[in-house]
């Protein structure tokens, strides 16, 4: 007979299993935007069920199977690697960030290699690196082709710069925590 903790602690286990479960030749078929940009599908419905390591191990796979995909090779490394973070995997994912960089001549007027540089400085408990990224991000000068932005229906947008700013600001605030728990740390008063 199992005892009363032992029964509810396999429940919960085929629970969490279930939860992650997934179509995979469904998914692995899926073309780059519906499986990396749709925010209600791709490896997305799985991290939403809060399933991270098995949302890295289906955007490896997916990438295995599809080879390069040019520029989108560098944000799939990186949206693996933020999952692999979130499941606490920091060592693979310091190595996907660092595949997630940009050229550097690419990159001078975006900043985006120094978000990359203050997250793996979070990752590696380096808060003088990420406050030297953060400071460097902070100071870049608004590309022009900002100022005016439109919307896809025409208006104009607001765009919030520099950008992942708010990301290097969170892990500030929150020092110490897990990845996940930094990245979505709340501003304060919130």
């Amino acid at each position: 007979m199992i005892g009363a903790a032992l029964f509810l602690s396999l429940m919960v286990a085929s629970e969490d299993g279930a939860q992650c479960q997934y179509d995979r030749p469904a998914m692995l078929a899926l073309e780059l935007q519906a499986f990396d940009q749709d925010m209600n599908g791709g490896w997305r419905t799985l991290e939403s069920k809060g399933c991270a390591a098995e949302a890295a191990d289906l955007i490896r796979d997916w990438r295995k199977r599809h080879g390069s995909v040019g520029p989108a090779n560098s944000l799939l490394s990186w949206h693996e690697g933020q999952l692999r973070a979130d499941a606490g995997e920091c060592g693979d994912a310091i190595t996907l960030f660092e595949a997630g960089r940009h050229p550097a001549a690419d990159d001078l007027k975006w900043g985006w290699n120094l978000y990359v540089d203050g997250s793996i400085a979070f990752l590696k408990h380096d808060r003088p690196g990420l406050e030297t990224a953060r400071s460097k991000l902070a100071a870049l000068p608004q590309p022009e082709e900002l100022k005016n932005a439109v919307g896809a229906d025409g208006k104009p947008r607001a765009v919030r710069w520099p950008m992942n700013l708010r990301v290097l600001d969170s892990f500030l605030r929150c020092w110490g925590q897990t990845y996940k728990a930094a990245y979505r740390c709340p501003t304060a008063g919130a």
